[in-house]
Protein backbone atom coordinates (compact mmCIF):
# COMPACT_ATOMS: atom_id res chain seq x y z
CA UNK A 1 0.00 0.00 0.00
CA UNK A 2 3.17 2.26 -1.20
CA UNK A 3 0.42 5.24 -2.42
CA UNK A 4 -1.66 5.28 1.21
CA UNK A 5 -0.59 9.43 1.73
CA UNK A 6 -1.76 10.10 -1.59
CA UNK A 7 -5.12 9.52 -1.04
CA UNK A 8 -7.72 12.23 -2.11
CA UNK A 9 -9.98 13.62 0.49
CA UNK A 10 -12.09 14.47 -2.06
CA UNK A 11 -12.90 10.93 -3.05
CA UNK A 12 -14.92 10.61 0.35
CA UNK A 13 -17.47 13.24 -0.36
CA UNK A 14 -21.18 13.09 -0.81
CA UNK A 15 -23.96 15.32 -0.96
CA UNK A 16 -25.53 16.24 2.85
CA UNK A 17 -28.51 18.21 2.95
CA UNK A 18 -28.56 20.67 6.38
CA UNK A 19 -32.32 19.17 7.22
CA UNK A 20 -31.12 15.72 6.76
CA UNK A 21 -28.86 16.25 9.88
CA UNK A 22 -30.98 15.24 13.24
CA UNK A 23 -30.68 18.27 15.48
CA UNK A 24 -31.97 15.99 18.35
CA UNK A 25 -32.22 12.24 18.70
CA UNK A 26 -35.50 10.33 18.86
CA UNK A 27 -37.45 10.13 22.22
CA UNK A 28 -37.00 6.44 21.67
CA UNK A 29 -33.50 5.99 21.50
CA UNK A 30 -33.92 1.94 20.10
CA UNK A 31 -36.41 3.10 17.24
CA UNK A 32 -34.21 4.32 15.10
CA UNK A 33 -33.68 3.08 12.21
CA UNK A 34 -30.88 0.35 11.55
CA UNK A 35 -28.88 0.05 8.01
CA UNK A 36 -27.90 -3.73 7.52
CA UNK A 37 -24.88 -4.37 5.27
CA UNK A 38 -24.24 -8.54 4.92
CA UNK A 39 -22.14 -9.84 1.79
CA UNK A 40 -23.00 -7.04 -0.53
CA UNK A 41 -26.84 -7.18 0.31
CA UNK A 42 -28.47 -3.62 2.06
CA UNK A 43 -31.57 -4.03 4.67
CA UNK A 44 -33.35 -2.19 6.83
CA UNK A 45 -35.10 -2.32 10.19
CA UNK A 46 -35.49 -0.65 14.10
CA UNK A 47 -32.73 -0.70 15.65
CA UNK A 48 -34.38 -2.76 18.67
CA UNK A 49 -34.28 -5.65 16.65
CA UNK A 50 -30.54 -5.75 15.73
CA UNK A 51 -29.70 -8.80 17.92
CA UNK A 52 -31.89 -10.61 14.57
CA UNK A 53 -28.82 -10.08 12.97
CA UNK A 54 -25.47 -10.62 14.79
CA UNK A 55 -23.49 -13.63 14.25
CA UNK A 56 -23.72 -16.68 17.19
CA UNK A 57 -20.88 -15.85 19.69
CA UNK A 58 -20.34 -12.41 18.96
CA UNK A 59 -18.94 -10.09 21.05
CA UNK A 60 -19.88 -6.76 20.96
CA UNK A 61 -16.88 -3.98 22.44
CA UNK A 62 -18.58 -1.02 23.63
CA UNK A 63 -16.72 2.11 24.41
CA UNK A 64 -17.91 3.02 28.10
CA UNK A 65 -16.36 6.34 28.56
CA UNK A 66 -18.51 9.19 29.56
CA UNK A 67 -18.55 12.99 27.77
CA UNK A 68 -17.62 15.70 30.16
CA UNK A 69 -18.72 19.64 30.69
CA UNK A 70 -15.86 20.61 28.90
CA UNK A 71 -17.11 23.39 28.39
CA UNK A 72 -15.92 26.30 30.49
CA UNK A 73 -16.87 30.10 30.69
CA UNK A 74 -15.04 33.36 32.17
CA UNK A 75 -15.67 36.70 32.13
CA UNK A 76 -12.61 39.39 32.17
CA UNK A 77 -13.34 42.14 34.11
CA UNK A 78 -13.72 44.27 30.51
CA UNK A 79 -16.59 42.30 30.23
CA UNK A 80 -15.19 39.84 27.49
CA UNK A 81 -16.56 36.85 27.42
CA UNK A 82 -13.38 33.73 27.43
CA UNK A 83 -14.66 29.63 26.61
CA UNK A 84 -11.82 27.40 27.27
CA UNK A 85 -12.49 23.87 25.85
CA UNK A 86 -10.82 21.02 28.06
CA UNK A 87 -9.17 18.33 25.54
CA UNK A 88 -7.20 16.51 27.63
CA UNK A 89 -5.06 16.59 31.40
CA UNK A 90 -1.38 17.37 30.95
CA UNK A 91 -0.70 17.51 34.85
CA UNK A 92 -1.28 14.89 36.43
CA UNK A 93 -1.67 12.95 32.79
CA UNK A 94 -4.46 10.35 34.13
CA UNK A 95 -7.62 11.52 33.61
CA UNK A 96 -8.97 10.01 36.77
CA UNK A 97 -6.23 11.21 38.69
CA UNK A 98 -6.57 14.81 37.63
CA UNK A 99 -10.61 14.42 38.21
CA UNK A 100 -9.74 13.68 41.38
CA UNK A 101 -7.22 16.61 42.32
CA UNK A 102 -8.63 19.26 45.13
CA UNK A 103 -6.71 21.82 44.51
CA UNK A 104 -5.32 22.69 41.54
CA UNK A 105 -4.85 21.04 37.61
CA UNK A 106 -3.49 21.26 34.25
CA UNK A 107 -5.47 20.74 31.11
CA UNK A 108 -4.30 21.50 27.45
CA UNK A 109 -7.40 23.32 26.36
CA UNK A 110 -8.53 25.27 23.00
CA UNK A 111 -9.38 29.14 23.98
CA UNK A 112 -12.14 30.78 22.47
CA UNK A 113 -11.89 34.57 22.27
CA UNK A 114 -8.19 34.05 23.14
CA UNK A 115 -7.28 37.42 21.42
CA UNK A 116 -8.91 39.35 24.11
CA UNK A 117 -7.23 37.28 26.54
CA UNK A 118 -3.13 38.23 26.26
CA UNK A 119 -2.13 38.02 30.10
CA UNK A 120 -3.51 37.76 33.50
CA UNK A 121 -5.79 35.11 35.09
CA UNK A 122 -9.37 35.00 35.00
CA UNK A 123 -12.11 33.91 37.77
CA UNK A 124 -15.02 32.21 37.87
CA UNK A 125 -17.04 32.73 41.25
CA UNK A 126 -20.34 30.02 41.66
CA UNK A 127 -21.49 27.90 44.56
CA UNK A 128 -21.66 24.03 45.21
CA UNK A 129 -23.40 22.60 48.39
CA UNK A 130 -23.83 26.07 49.62
CA UNK A 131 -19.63 26.91 49.48
CA UNK A 132 -18.51 29.83 47.71
CA UNK A 133 -15.83 28.43 45.64
CA UNK A 134 -14.03 30.43 43.38
CA UNK A 135 -12.31 28.74 40.01
CA UNK A 136 -9.05 30.37 38.08
CA UNK A 137 -7.27 29.76 35.11
CA UNK A 138 -3.86 31.16 33.96
CA UNK A 139 -2.14 30.42 30.43
CA UNK A 140 0.69 28.43 30.79
CA UNK A 141 2.06 27.75 27.38
CA UNK A 142 0.76 27.58 23.95
CA UNK A 143 1.22 24.37 21.74
CA UNK A 144 0.23 25.12 18.29
CA UNK A 145 -3.73 25.72 18.52
CA UNK A 146 -3.91 24.76 22.12
CA UNK A 147 -2.74 26.06 25.37
CA UNK A 148 -1.64 24.47 28.26
CA UNK A 149 -4.56 25.91 31.28
CA UNK A 150 -3.45 25.63 35.06
CA UNK A 151 -6.87 25.84 37.12
CA UNK A 152 -6.80 26.68 40.95
CA UNK A 153 -9.72 26.33 43.12
CA UNK A 154 -10.38 26.00 46.62
CA UNK A 155 -12.97 24.74 49.04
CA UNK A 156 -11.85 20.84 48.79
CA UNK A 157 -14.33 20.27 45.69
CA UNK A 158 -12.84 17.50 43.31
CA UNK A 159 -12.11 18.73 39.46
CA UNK A 160 -14.73 16.72 38.25
CA UNK A 161 -16.85 17.91 40.98
CA UNK A 162 -16.20 21.86 39.58
CA UNK A 163 -16.62 21.11 35.65
CA UNK A 164 -19.58 19.51 36.57
CA UNK A 165 -20.95 22.18 38.05
CA UNK A 166 -20.22 25.28 35.97
CA UNK A 167 -19.26 23.31 32.66
CA UNK A 168 -21.06 22.57 29.49
CA UNK A 169 -21.87 19.74 27.70
CA UNK A 170 -19.61 19.89 23.82
CA UNK A 171 -22.52 18.80 21.77
CA UNK A 172 -21.30 18.63 17.95
CA UNK A 173 -20.65 21.73 15.94
CA UNK A 174 -22.15 20.65 13.15
CA UNK A 175 -25.69 21.07 15.32
CA UNK A 176 -25.47 24.45 14.90
CA UNK A 177 -27.60 24.97 18.40
CA UNK A 178 -26.66 25.43 21.58
CA UNK A 179 -26.67 22.81 24.31
CA UNK A 180 -30.05 22.13 26.27
CA UNK A 181 -30.59 20.11 29.52
CA UNK A 182 -32.06 17.26 26.91
CA UNK A 183 -28.77 16.88 25.60
CA UNK A 184 -27.25 15.96 29.03
CA UNK A 185 -29.26 12.36 29.20
CA UNK A 186 -29.29 12.18 25.45
CA UNK A 187 -25.67 13.03 24.43
CA UNK A 188 -24.33 10.24 26.97
CA UNK A 189 -24.82 6.28 26.00
CA UNK A 190 -26.72 3.98 28.79
CA UNK A 191 -23.66 2.42 29.99
CA UNK A 192 -21.03 5.73 29.71
CA UNK A 193 -18.81 5.63 32.93
CA UNK A 194 -15.42 6.25 32.65
CA UNK A 195 -15.44 10.68 32.43
CA UNK A 196 -13.12 11.76 29.93
CA UNK A 197 -14.42 12.30 26.58
CA UNK A 198 -15.50 15.67 24.84
CA UNK A 199 -17.52 13.98 22.38
CA UNK A 200 -19.69 10.90 22.68
CA UNK A 201 -19.05 7.48 21.01
CA UNK A 202 -22.76 8.16 19.18
CA UNK A 203 -22.89 4.60 17.72
CA UNK A 204 -23.85 3.49 21.04
CA UNK A 205 -26.92 6.40 21.64
CA UNK A 206 -29.25 3.48 20.35
CA UNK A 207 -28.67 1.25 23.01
CA UNK A 208 -31.39 0.83 25.60
CA UNK A 209 -31.54 -1.54 28.68
CA UNK A 210 -34.12 -3.13 27.14
CA UNK A 211 -31.68 -4.26 23.60
CA UNK A 212 -28.53 -4.96 26.42
CA UNK A 213 -31.10 -7.29 27.89
CA UNK A 214 -32.24 -9.10 24.58
CA UNK A 215 -28.43 -9.22 23.41
CA UNK A 216 -27.50 -11.07 26.91
CA UNK A 217 -30.72 -13.64 26.86
CA UNK A 218 -29.37 -14.29 22.95
CA UNK A 219 -25.68 -15.21 24.76
CA UNK A 220 -24.09 -12.09 22.70
CA UNK A 221 -20.85 -11.25 24.95
CA UNK A 222 -20.45 -7.90 25.83
CA UNK A 223 -17.10 -6.17 26.42
CA UNK A 224 -16.46 -2.76 27.76
CA UNK A 225 -12.96 -0.65 26.56
CA UNK A 226 -12.44 2.90 27.20
CA UNK A 227 -11.30 5.28 24.47
CA UNK A 228 -11.86 9.09 25.98
CA UNK A 229 -13.03 10.67 22.20
CA UNK A 230 -11.09 13.88 21.73
CA UNK A 231 -12.13 17.04 19.70
CA UNK A 232 -10.32 15.95 16.77
CA UNK A 233 -13.04 13.88 15.91
CA UNK A 234 -14.46 16.92 14.70
CA UNK A 235 -11.73 17.97 12.70
CA UNK A 236 -11.87 18.18 8.91
CA UNK A 237 -9.54 17.26 6.53
CA UNK A 238 -7.94 20.24 5.24
CA UNK A 239 -5.16 18.77 3.01
CA UNK A 240 -5.82 17.66 -0.58
CA UNK A 241 -4.05 14.43 0.44
CA UNK A 242 -4.63 12.45 3.25
CA UNK A 243 -0.55 12.88 3.76
CA UNK A 244 -0.74 16.53 5.17
CA UNK A 245 -3.70 15.75 7.94
CA UNK A 246 -2.35 15.16 11.26
CA UNK A 247 -4.51 12.80 13.24
CA UNK A 248 -5.25 13.46 16.96
CA UNK A 249 -3.95 11.11 20.13
CA UNK A 250 -6.69 9.20 22.26
CA UNK A 251 -5.99 7.49 25.15
CA UNK A 252 -7.53 4.26 25.69
CA UNK A 253 -8.04 1.19 28.49
CA UNK A 254 -8.59 -2.03 27.36
CA UNK A 255 -8.30 -4.69 30.49
CA UNK A 256 -6.46 -7.85 31.11
CA UNK A 257 -10.19 -10.39 31.17
CA UNK A 258 -10.84 -8.75 28.05
CA UNK A 259 -7.86 -9.64 26.04
CA UNK A 260 -8.06 -12.99 27.57
CA UNK A 261 -11.92 -13.06 26.17
CA UNK A 262 -10.77 -12.14 22.83
CA UNK A 263 -7.71 -14.47 22.64
CA UNK A 264 -10.23 -17.22 23.56
CA UNK A 265 -12.74 -16.06 21.42
CA UNK A 266 -11.47 -14.29 18.39
CA UNK A 267 -14.11 -14.97 15.70
CA UNK A 268 -16.79 -12.56 15.14
CA UNK A 269 -15.70 -9.31 17.33
CA UNK A 270 -18.04 -6.66 16.71
CA UNK A 271 -17.10 -2.65 17.61
CA UNK A 272 -19.63 -0.42 18.67
CA UNK A 273 -18.58 2.71 17.07
CA UNK A 274 -15.47 3.84 15.38
CA UNK A 275 -13.58 4.94 18.62
CA UNK A 276 -13.95 0.87 19.61
CA UNK A 277 -12.76 0.00 15.95
CA UNK A 278 -9.70 2.56 16.29
CA UNK A 279 -9.08 0.82 20.09
CA UNK A 280 -9.36 -2.66 18.89
CA UNK A 281 -7.05 -2.74 15.69
CA UNK A 282 -4.24 -0.80 17.84
CA UNK A 283 -4.19 -3.61 19.97
CA UNK A 284 -2.51 -5.74 17.21
CA UNK A 285 0.13 -3.03 16.69
CA UNK A 286 0.62 -2.78 20.20
CA UNK A 287 1.27 -6.84 20.52
CA UNK A 288 3.73 -6.31 17.01
CA UNK A 289 5.91 -3.84 19.13
CA UNK A 290 5.92 -6.16 22.15
CA UNK A 291 7.15 -8.75 19.62
CA UNK A 292 9.79 -6.75 17.33
CA UNK A 293 10.90 -5.40 20.75
CA UNK A 294 9.81 -1.40 20.32
CA UNK A 295 7.00 -1.57 22.56
CA UNK A 296 7.84 1.44 24.93
CA UNK A 297 6.26 0.48 28.74
CA UNK A 298 6.84 4.16 29.98
CA UNK A 299 4.47 5.15 27.16
CA UNK A 300 3.01 2.73 25.11
CA UNK A 301 1.40 4.23 21.53
CA UNK A 302 0.63 3.61 18.48
CA UNK A 303 1.52 6.45 16.08
CA UNK A 304 -0.42 7.71 13.08
CA UNK A 305 1.64 5.69 9.89
CA UNK A 306 2.50 2.31 11.94
CA UNK A 307 0.16 0.11 10.12
CA UNK A 308 1.59 1.04 6.22
CA UNK A 309 5.67 1.16 7.86
CA UNK A 310 5.23 -2.37 9.53
CA UNK A 311 4.70 -5.63 8.18
CA UNK A 312 1.85 -7.56 9.81
CA UNK A 313 4.26 -10.11 10.77
CA UNK A 314 2.38 -12.33 13.21
CA UNK A 315 -1.16 -13.32 13.52
CA UNK A 316 -3.94 -11.50 15.62
CA UNK A 317 -3.50 -14.37 18.30
CA UNK A 318 0.12 -13.81 18.65
CA UNK A 319 0.05 -10.05 19.16
CA UNK A 320 -3.01 -10.40 21.81
CA UNK A 321 -0.64 -13.19 23.53
CA UNK A 322 2.00 -10.49 23.93
CA UNK A 323 -0.06 -8.14 25.48
CA UNK A 324 -1.49 -10.35 27.90
CA UNK A 325 2.39 -12.51 28.46
CA UNK A 326 2.94 -8.39 28.92
CA UNK A 327 0.58 -7.75 31.30
CA UNK A 328 1.01 -10.91 33.58
CA UNK A 329 4.65 -10.13 33.51
CA UNK A 330 4.48 -5.94 34.76
CA UNK A 331 1.23 -7.45 37.20
CA UNK A 332 -0.79 -5.05 35.64
CA UNK A 333 -4.80 -5.12 35.07
CA UNK A 334 -4.93 -2.86 32.33
CA UNK A 335 -2.60 -2.07 29.47
CA UNK A 336 -3.14 1.74 29.23
CA UNK A 337 -1.84 3.46 25.75
CA UNK A 338 -2.10 6.61 23.65
CA UNK A 339 -3.29 5.74 19.71
CA UNK A 340 -2.94 7.97 16.51
CA UNK A 341 -3.90 5.56 13.71
CA UNK A 342 -5.81 6.34 10.81
CA UNK A 343 -7.57 3.53 9.36
CA UNK A 344 -7.33 4.22 5.87
CA UNK A 345 -8.66 2.36 2.49
CA UNK A 346 -6.17 -0.37 2.06
CA UNK A 347 -6.19 -1.60 5.26
CA UNK A 348 -6.17 -4.84 6.62
CA UNK A 349 -8.59 -5.42 9.49
CA UNK A 350 -6.97 -7.93 12.00
CA UNK A 351 -9.47 -7.73 14.93
CA UNK A 352 -12.64 -6.79 14.29
CA UNK A 353 -15.04 -8.65 11.56
CA UNK A 354 -17.77 -5.77 11.98
CA UNK A 355 -19.25 -3.16 13.53
CA UNK A 356 -22.18 -0.95 14.46
CA UNK A 357 -21.73 3.07 13.30
CA UNK A 358 -23.66 6.07 12.70
CA UNK A 359 -23.68 7.49 9.30
CA UNK A 360 -20.39 10.88 9.37
CA UNK A 361 -19.74 13.93 7.85
CA UNK A 362 -18.01 13.79 4.23
CA UNK A 363 -14.38 14.40 3.85
CA UNK A 364 -13.60 12.96 7.50
CA UNK A 365 -11.33 10.64 8.51
CA UNK A 366 -14.35 8.66 9.92
CA UNK A 367 -15.85 7.84 6.51
CA UNK A 368 -12.18 6.79 5.53
CA UNK A 369 -12.81 4.47 7.98
CA UNK A 370 -15.65 3.25 6.85
CA UNK A 371 -14.71 3.07 3.25
CA UNK A 372 -11.64 1.07 4.47
CA UNK A 373 -14.21 -1.87 5.75
CA UNK A 374 -17.09 -1.37 3.49
CA UNK A 375 -14.50 -0.85 -0.07
CA UNK A 376 -16.52 1.13 -2.71
CA UNK A 377 -19.45 0.13 -1.64
CA UNK A 378 -19.89 2.84 1.08
CA UNK A 379 -20.98 5.09 -1.65
CA UNK A 380 -24.13 2.78 -2.48
CA UNK A 381 -25.01 2.50 1.32
CA UNK A 382 -24.90 6.23 1.74
CA UNK A 383 -26.76 6.83 -1.27
CA UNK A 384 -29.55 4.61 0.05
CA UNK A 385 -29.79 6.24 3.39
CA UNK A 386 -29.85 9.38 1.64
CA UNK A 387 -32.73 8.19 -0.70
CA UNK A 388 -34.44 5.98 2.16
CA UNK A 389 -35.22 9.09 4.53
CA UNK A 390 -32.03 7.51 6.98
CA UNK A 391 -31.14 10.77 9.71
CA UNK A 392 -27.18 11.73 9.88
CA UNK A 393 -24.97 11.90 12.15
CA UNK A 394 -24.51 11.94 15.90
CA UNK A 395 -28.51 12.04 16.76
CA UNK A 396 -28.94 9.94 13.33
CA UNK A 397 -29.50 6.25 12.53
CA UNK A 398 -27.50 3.63 13.21
CA UNK A 399 -25.43 1.03 10.57
CA UNK A 400 -24.45 -2.73 10.86
CA UNK A 401 -21.34 -3.56 8.58
CA UNK A 402 -20.90 -7.04 8.90
CA UNK A 403 -18.18 -8.99 7.06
Amino acid sequence: MSSYKDIKITDFTYNLPEERIAKYPLSKRDKSKLLIWKNGEIKEDIFENCGRYLPENAQLVFNNTRVIHARLFFRKETGAKIEIFCLEPVEPADYQISFQQTEKATWKCMVGNSKKWKTGILRNQFKIEGKTVTLSAEKKAQEGNSFLIEFNWDGNFHFSEIIERIGQLPIPPYLNRKTEESDEKNYQTVYAKIDGSVAAPTAGLHFTEKVLLQLSQKNIATKEITLHVGAGTFQPVKSATIEGHTMHHEQVIITKSNIEGFIQNPENIIAVGTTSVRSMESLYWLGLQLEDDTFNPGFPEVLQWEPYKKEAAITTEKALQNILKYLKSSRLEAIQFSTQIIILPGYDFKIISGMFTNFHQPQSTLLLLISAFLGEKWKEIYDYALENDFRFLSYGDSNLYLR
